[in-house]
This record gives C-alpha cells, sequence and structure tokens, in this order.
C-alpha cells in the first residue's frame, strides 16, 4: 500500500507555465487523501522567478546548475527519498511531470490505483491542445503519428491488463518525463535517473522492463503538454514535434 507519493518538476526559467503546473499537481495530490504528499520542484539553472515562484506554492525548491534534465530529475528524487526515508521504498510513490503541462485532477490517483493492483511503474502518454504557430495539417499529422503502434513494440500477449480491463485504455510505445511514476524501490533497484541531457525517462523505463518489473503503459494516464517551440531538453518531445512539422510540410511541398 502506497503511504507516500512525490511529484519532481525540472524547471528552467519557467516562471510563465510552472505556476499552472504546479496548481494541476497540487489539486492532482488531494486526491489521494490519507498519503502523504510531496511536491518537489528543481530550479536549474534559473535566472528568473522559477524557484521563487515554487517556494510560494508550498513546493521543496531545489536549486542548483544541473544542466540538464536528467541531472534535474535525478536530484528532485534524491531529495524525495531523504524525505521519506523513514518508509518502506515499496510504499512510496515517485512521479514525475514538466512545468509546461498540467496534470489531470485523477492524475495521481489512478496512478496508485494501478499501483494498488501491483504495478510497480504507470507509463502514461501526453496531449496537445494548443497548436498556435504550427500549420493546421500538424495536429492531424501529430495524432496519426503518435496513435501508431509498431507492431514489433507491441507485447506479445496482445495488450497488457488495462487494454483487456475494458476500460478503453490501451498499451502504447511512447515515454514521457511528463506522465512517469514507480515505486522507489523500482527505482532504486535499476539504478535511478541518469544524467543525461534527453533520454533519461527512456532509459529508466527500459532498464525496468529489462528487469523485469512489472512496467504498465497505458493510454488511461494521460496529461496536456505544450507544443512550445522553444523546447529546454535536446531530441526531446519539442523536436519531435520539429521535425514532424518539417515532414509535414515537405509533404505538402510535394503533392503541389
Amino acid at each position: 500500500m502506497i503511504q507516500a507519493v512525490g511529484v519532481v518538476v525540472p524547471a528552467r526559467d519557467e516562471e510563465k507555465l510552472l505556476p499552472a503546473c504546479l496548481a494541476s499537481v497540487k489539486l492532482a495530490g488531494r486526491m489521494v487523501p490519507g498519503v502523504a504528499f510531496h511536491l518537489i520542484v528543481v530550479a536549474d539553472t534559473c535566472t528568473d522567478r522559477t524557484a521563487l515562484l515554487a517556494a510560494r506554492a508550498g513546493a521543496t525548491v531545489v536549486e542548483g546548475a544541473m544542466t540538464n534534465v536528467g541531472r534535474a530529475r535525478l536530484a528532485g528524487t534524491r531529495v524525495l527519498l531523504r524525505q521519506t526515508r523513514a518508509l518502506d521504498p515499496a510504499t512510496v510513490w515517485v512521479a514525475t511531470t514538466d512545468a509546461d503541462t498540467l496534470v489531470p485532477p485523477c492524475w495521481l490517483s489512478r496512478q496508485l490505483r494501478h499501483a494498488a493492483q501491483g504495478w510497480e511503474a504507470v507509463v502514461g502518454t501526453v496531449t496537445v491542445t494548443d497548436w498556435s504557430g504550427y500549420p493546421p495539417p500538424l495536429h492531424l499529422a501529430y495524432a496519426q503519428s503518435y496513435a501508431a503502434t509498431p507492431t514489433s513494440l507491441t507485447p506479445a500477449s496482445g495488450g497488457n491488463a488495462a487494454a483487456r480491463r475494458g476500460d478503453g485504455a490501451r498499451w502504447h510505445p511512447h515515454v514521457h518525463g511528463a506522465n512517469l511514476g514507480v515505486t522507489a524501490a523500482a527505482y532504486l533497484a535499476v539504478g535511478g535517473f541518469g544524467p543525461v541531457a534527453t533520454g533519461e525517462d527512456r532509459a529508466l523505463v527500459g532498464a525496468l522492463e529489462s528487469a523485469g518489473r512489472r512496467v504498465l503503459r497505458t493510454t488511461g494516464v494521460s496529461v496536456v503538454t505544450s507544443a512550445r517551440r522553444d523546447p529546454r531538453a535536446p531530441d526531446g518531445f519539442g523536436h519531435f514535434l520539429a521535425r514532424l512539422e518539417a515532414d509535414t510540410v515537405s509533404q505538402q511541398v510535394s503533392q503541389q
């Protein structure tokens, strides 16, 4: 049974978007009564009011020059693990999201429901609602690209338990640090986040799966993220959108 849940949010000069993110996370925290709630914001090499706004929102603030998202998630998770060191790591849930992301009120309660079913990690999906500044066809191209599930990646069982429950959720191949949860025990068993500039989320989930940990990839846990053109992590979600836009425009030109 999960006794404590912590949410780690890396942020670099995010004073514009962070307050809304933290408000959504705190609401999600209130939806898990009886569970100790911890909110950690990692202010990574910030020159704006990110740290101040995080403190005002009641978060534990970790400041430093981590210089990349892997180190930032690692630093924030270390603080969370220190805050919950009196507990069995199997009863501590570590969730991560991003400063440009809004989580729904059910975000943590759904993750903990899966944890109660024996899942050691929950890997959710992201959606984009604001496509301002992008060509009109991009949102359709994104939906088609994101929904595509390569046959080679589909579990041999034909889908995971989420698909078989009949709750409308499906297995998916994506990994997002903006929508990820794991028990502290499983996290520690595979070495946690790596201090890398990008792909720390995929590496963690890959390590969990390779170690035989129970990992649930489900479309039933989703968050809303931004489609901004100034992404923080190299080769992350923002760069995926940039490549998709270039491909979409190229296809339009070739069809003319």
